[in-house]
């Protein structure tokens, strides 16, 4: 079946995946996997990327990482002109490397991220790798600096293939230098493309079990004070060692299936680290269902705390479940672990996922993913999955008269929110029309109560914007 035939395939008598059925994209939801690479890339400390391409495919990614999380990102380029395109940029490579050493004592880590042009012309990045290693030894021999070849070719994949590309590539080259030591009693954690709020919630979880975890990639500073020294300290958290150390782990809990835990595969196959792929933890169920596979692994019990979490987040669901969630459909668009992960909490709260929307040309992966089943099992309505999606689908069946109560995504759906007038929740990335989202958690309990709460307060806001039905809100 191709890319683009829109033949419906069966999931269930109630999930049918389908196919975009057109060529081009209007108004994509998804960026290239550059983007995702550098993504995972500044998730590392002592680390800039170095992307293989034109300036624009750092410019923008940059522009973007600024509009979400407020803060500014080092990221590198080679910056190709018409001569690298003629005669390959291999060149460009070598002399980016050692300027960025020269001028960065402290780096450890470059990810050298292709894009489609230096993919195109056929660089040999790992080539270049060796003679960039060569130069360095050179120069700085009492330094190491670990160069990862990262393939993210533009013209295929989208930004969550590159991040998971850039993750697994980072590991494989340090952990191979360092190779396998003795056993850590560490948990290692792949949460996949989440904000600085989702990590400190992990984080917490972890102290309050009694659990040492190390999450890839630790992101909490992304969230960075300003200190009375006027400094602002903006970078990732994990480094060099925490990745070494990753293959002497206990086990590998991955939380997304499609953004970290082929990096878990790659340990379990070269280190024999158990890797544990649960439904990312959104949503209540969810959430115990990491819990428990958490106390499975490590043997801890889960605490009194997280139980009186669990039940403020059931009580203040409860409140809005029934009265104003009941039969509200929802679309729903971006990263497959989000839009599938929502969808489940949605059905939680009786709202009803009719359309999710994955930019991602991976139907055959989503076909196979567990929790399409869980959702047919669960609905008692059709729910349609488009994969290779843009935005254009989700204005077209609005348009064609497909009655949504709420949609639920990135902030670049925001234009067809508001042409359509159906409130919209943001969440996910990028979202920069809303203050401070990334700060907040969407995954475990405290994000299940958060996110039900913001989805009421838009929906009330709504109702009183449109004087539709706001008298209800005087008897609450």
């Amino acid at each position: 079946m191709s890319n683009c035939d829109a033949t419906l395939q069966t999931v269930g008598p109630d999930v049918k995946l389908v196919a975009r059925d057109r060529e081009g994209i209007i108004n994509p939801m998804y960026d290239c996997q550059p983007a995702g690479a550098q993504f995972a890339g500044i998730g590392i400390k002592d680390c800039i990327p170095l992307v293989h391409g034109g300036q624009g495919c750092t410019m923008f990614v940059r522009l973007l990482f600024a509009q979400h999380f407020k803060e500014n990102f080092d990221v590198a380029s080679t910056s190709l002109h018409e001569e690298s395109a003629v005669f390959g940029g291999s060149k460009r490579v070598e002399e980016g490397v050692l300027v960025m050493a020269r001028r960065y004592p402290n780096l450890r880590v470059i990810p050298i991220i292709t894009t489609c042009s230096t993919e195109v012309i056929g660089d040999d990045i790992e080539g270049t790798i060796n003679l960039c290693n060569k130069a360095l030894k050179a120069e700085f021999p009492d330094r190491k600096i670990y160069l990862a070849p990262v393939h993210t070719p533009s013209f295929k994949g989208s930004h969550v293939s590159g991040y998971d590309e850039c993750v697994k590539s980072v590991f494989k080259t340090i952990t191979a230098e360092k190779g396998k030591g003795a056993p850590s009693g560490r948990l290692n954690v792949f949460p996949g493309w989440v904000n600085p709020g989702d990590v400190t919630l992990l984080k917490r979880y972890m102290k309050e079990m009694g659990v040492e975890a190390d999450i890839f990639m630790d992101i909490e500073d992304f969230d960075s004070p300003m200190m009375p020294d006027k400094s602002i300290d903006t970078h990732g958290r994990t480094t060099v060692e925490d990745i070494a150390n990753s293959a002497n782990a206990l086990a590998t809990l991955s939380l997304a299936r499609y953004e970290g835990a082929s990096t878990g595969d790659l340990l379990k196959k070269t280190y024999e680290v158990p890797n544990h792929v649960v439904n990312t933890p959104y949503g209540i169920k969810n959430t115990d269902d990491m819990l428990r596979e958490i106390a499975k692994i490590t043997g801890k019990d889960i605490p009194e705390s997280l139980a009186r979490e669990r039940g403020l987040a059931l009580d203040a669901l409860a409140d809005l479940a029934h009265m104003f969630f009941a039969n509200k459909k929802v679309a729903i668009f971006g990263h497959p672990d989000l839009v599938f992960g929502l969808a489940q909490f949605c059905m939680e709260v009786e709202l009803e996922p009719v359309l999710l929307l994955i930019g991602d040309d991976q139907g055959r992966k989503y076909k196979k993913d567990p929790r399409l089943l869980q959702l047919r099992e669960a609905a008692h309505f059709d729910i349609e999955v488009i994969h290779n999606a843009d935005l254009w689908e989700l204005e077209k069946r609005i348009n064609n008269g497909l009655h949504l109560d709420l949609i639920m995504g990135h902030s670049k759906g925001r234009y067809v929110a508001i042409e359509a007038n159906i409130p919209m929740v943001r969440v996910g990335f990028p979202t920069f029309d809303r203050a401070g989202l990334y700060r907040k958690p969407t995954m475990g309990y405290q994000g299940a109560m958060e996110l039900g709460e913001t989805i009421a307060n838009t929906l009330f806001a709504h109702m009183e914007y449109t004087r539709n039905k706001e008298w209800i809100l005087n008897t609450w």
